[in-house]
């Protein structure tokens, strides 16, 4: 009996979704280091007799040091494959747990959870999101958004057994015992990773430096920055203004509000990305992006005007985080539209750059507007501000901008929308 081939367009198809399952558990892995850092925060306060501000820091470096070494580390997974980098990332992401175990100092929790564990988180996050996106040329935004997903949700899975082993065995078990899962589990699922076949079509991709030069990639970078902004005051601030507003110890159907409101929000933070990815491969992207960013600029002022309804608060939480999530799938996914593949990680690096600054704005910056007004009124005008004008932007300005790009390349009808 002969022997059952399959086609090689099967074989291919097949590939490349055991990548996206590869890509997706890769993400899960580095999740927790940001996801989950809230429930160590008062175990080493003690343990290391140091303010809240003073931990926090920490957080602060491993979010800056993923961000804005992007560009560095998405030309090195360019260079020299993903499985090579991203084992690096995987690696050094479990190190920094079980490294930051045995700190005993600011500084060692700083160089260890902070300063290697934003290297090794940022190595995987670009990388993955440059694979998918070289991967699915015809479902960029849906691949990216089931990636990026896994950041945003893989984190569930965690929670709750780190919360038990924080409580069982202490911190520095936790951090050693989770470190070493991370590491085997993301080291195993990297060496499955490889780089698709590229055509050869050297007009169709260009070179961070190439990009960098046209004013499409700087008009992306405001949009991104700006919605960056707004989804992060809402996740850095949202327990600050929940006790301006006088809902601290609010009940919603017997729960706490707060807690409520945030396991909500990392669901709809994670179901955005796949959902409005997979919306802009059939509607095509600026036109999701109007609809996505005039969904949170809606909500936000919705919330803002019901801010003395728990239930209606908690509802409204969760629909600005689906309204911001899925800028982690639709940007990648239109920039690599635009500039082609061959450099789609370096490339990212560089918008992902945009989330860092985002960072400071949601975060310090809106704490010192609402310090100086005693309001978080001026700082809600402004994030609602910015999701219209950042709607308005794509519909009017990036639209058309990347139709003629696109036109002038001769690839508009592959990425038409």
């Amino acid at each position: 009996m002969p022997l059952l081939r399959l086609h090689p367009i099967g074989l291919a198809l097949r590939a490349r979704w055991i990548q996206l399952l590869l890509g997706l558990v890769c993400m899960v892995v580095i999740s927790s280091p940001q996801y989950v850092w809230t429930l160590f925060t008062q175990p080493l306060m003690g343990s290391l007799h140091a303010s809240l501000a003073q931990i926090q820091i920490t957080f602060s470096l491993l979010i800056v040091v993923q961000t804005f070494l992007s560009p560095c580390q998405g030309f090195l997974v360019d260079k020299f494959g993903p499985r090579a980098l991203l084992s690096l990332g995987g690696a050094l992401t479990g190190l920094s747990w079980v490294l930051a175990a045995r700190a005993s100092t600011l500084a060692g929790l700083y160089l260890t959870y902070g300063l290697l564990g934003g290297i090794g988180t940022g190595i995987v996050y670009i990388g993955v999101i440059g694979h998918m996106v070289q991967w699915f040329p015809d479902r960029r935004g849906f691949a990216t958004g089931i990636v990026a997903a896994g950041y945003g949700m893989g984190a569930i899975l965690t929670t709750f057994p780190i919360s038990e082993a924080l409580k069982n065995a202490g911190y520095e078990q936790a951090l050693a015992r989770y470190g070493l899962i991370f590491m085997v589990v993301g080291v195993i699922a990297a060496q499955g990773l490889r780089a698709p076949i590229r055509a050869s079509d050297p007009g169709a991709s260009f070179t961070p430096s190439q990009m960098l030069r046209t004013p499409i990639f700087w008009l992306m970078f405001v949009m991104m920055t700006m919605m960056s902004t707004a989804g992060l005051m809402v996740t850095s601030q949202i327990g600050a203004f929940t006790r301006d507003f006088g809902m601290a110890n609010a009940l919603v159907f017997g729960l706490p509000l707060l807690p409520l409101a945030l396991s909500i929000d990392r669901i709809t933070n994670g179901l955005t990305r796949p959902f409005f990815g997979w919306l802009s491969d059939q509607i095509g992207r600026e036109h999701t992006m109007v609809i996505a960013f005039t969904l949170e600029g809606t909500a936000m002022t919705a919330w803002l005007f019901t801010r003395s309804n728990p239930a209606v608060f908690v509802a409204m939480s969760g629909v600005v985080l689906f309204g911001w999530g899925e800028i982690f799938s639709l940007f990648p996914s239109t920039l690599t539209d635009t500039y082609g593949t061959r450099h789609a990680t370096t490339n990212y690096g560089f918008l992902y750059m945009a989330q860092g600054v985002g960072s400071v704005l949601g975060g310090p910056v809106a704490a010192l507007v609402h310090d100086a007004f005693k309001s978080w009124m001026p700082v809600f005008a402004i994030i609602i501000a910015m999701n219209f004008a950042t709607a308005l932007l794509a519909g009017m300005a990036l639209k058309p901008m990347r139709r003629r790009w696109l036109t002038n390349r001769g690839v508009a009808s592959a990425v038409a929308g």
